[in-house]
């Protein structure tokens, strides 16, 4: 027995040993590769990984087919390029047929003076949407999209940033806006403090703290529990890991723009993949339960200068009539449903500026082509 038991173990050795050796030298073999030699080996293991990875993420978060778009309109922005701001806004709700408007509530221009209130303009904004069976997402705090991004009145700029005298300002400022709104069967929901963590560019006091974040979260539910708070994040990378939780979270995308964060100036084009967005969007489902949406889709140049200092040949390096659907594609392709295309203005602009229509009606098709009778 002992001796059948030995010349197993020794078949075995033999057998084991020698396959072992030829381990031992392909490891050694691979080990003693040049730099040159290994990099193809590395690049086709993370192509394979990547694959695999956009494969699983494209099957849990499909390219979405009928996408519903939207777009954010600035009286501020629309003035600053020369536009008629009631004739742009009034051409995206007949022309372009647009049914989802992301409206701004600037606390400079409502509130210039303390305890003076002036809901004129966007009265009008949120009346002209009711006529037009268009719905409203109502932007709300001190942080709202387009520049200088914080919108401080100058009597406010006189008191102490985040001090509880400021903080209650800010807070009065918000309830009377949601109490003036918040009947209206136009409105859909509040974007409460835009990209509110976002400390690259913009005249605010750094980053908003979270406990004021909660605070102004809490308030809003507070004084309408009835429509939903929504909140996007800081950058295009980010996942929400804090407080508050809102009802939905925003995601910016931008494709081309001009950067200005590095010692060399440069126009670059975001190395995020579609793929990313739909792993971002599945984490926000599946772990904090909640809906997502696009807050911004770049649809206009990010130049080296404001826009309306741009030549048409510079505006078109980030933003052309060809660059365009790619973008709408690439935010189809992260299965997020609600979009909110970003460059109303500039469209108009261009279109009777220069007489130019290009931008107008490429958003135009893309409108029609996926609600043939939301654009005449």
């Amino acid at each position: 027995m002992a001796r059948s038991k030995s010349l197993k173990k020794s078949r075995f050795s033999t057998v084991v040993q020698p396959m072992a050796g030829r381990v031992g030298q392909a490891r050694h073999k691979v080990r003693s590769w040049h730099w040159y030699q290994r990099w193809p080996a590395y690049i086709i293991f993370w192509l394979v990984i990547i694959s695999a990875v956009s494969w699983f993420v494209e099957r849990l978060m499909p390219a979405v087919k009928d996408p519903r778009y939207g777009v954010s309109f600035s009286i501020k922005y629309a003035k600053e390029l020369g536009n008629d701001w009631r004739a742009n806004y009034l051409a995206l709700l007949d022309d372009l047929g647009i049914k989802n408007m992301r409206l701004m509530s600037y606390w400079d221009q409502i509130e210039p003076r303390n305890d003076r209130y002036d809901f004129a303009d966007l009265d009008w904004q949120v009346e002209q949407a009711a006529k037009h069976g268009a719905k409203v997402s109502l932007a709300i705090g001190f942080r709202q999209p387009r520049w200088p991004e914080c919108h401080e009145p100058s009597w406010a700029k006189k008191l102490e940033p985040e001090s509880k005298a400021w903080r209650g300002q800010l807070y009065d400022f918000i309830e009377v806006v949601m109490k003036r709104y918040k009947g209206n069967p136009a409105l859909e929901s509040w974007q409460l403090e835009n990209e509110p963590k976002n400390n690259w560019f913009g005249g605010c006091h750094g980053p908003a703290p979270t406990d004021r974040l909660v605070e102004e979260f809490n308030l809003a539910k507070k004084v309408d529990p009835g429509h939903p708070v929504w909140m996007s994040l800081s950058d295009e990378h980010g996942l929400p890991l804090g407080q508050p939780v809102p009802d939905a979270y925003g995601f910016s995308i931008y494709r081309i723009v001009y950067s200005t964060n590095t010692p060399i100036h440069f126009y670059i084009t975001y190395p995020i993949t579609d793929w990313y967005h739909r792993l971002r969007a599945f984490y926000i489902h599946t772990f904090k339960d909640r809906p997502t949406y696009i807050h911004e889709l770049q649809l206009e140049p990010w130049g080296p200068a404001a826009t309306k200092k741009l030549t048409i040949a510079e505006q078109d390096r980030s933003m052309s009539v060809e660059q365009m659907p790619k973008n709408l594609d690439y935010a189809r392709k992260t299965g997020i449903k609600l979009q909110y295309m970003w460059g109303a203005e500039w469209w108009y602009w261009r279109m009777v500026k220069f007489n130019d229509p290009g931008p107008w009606n490429a958003i135009k098709q893309e409108v029609t082509r996926f609600n043939p009778t939301a654009a005449n």
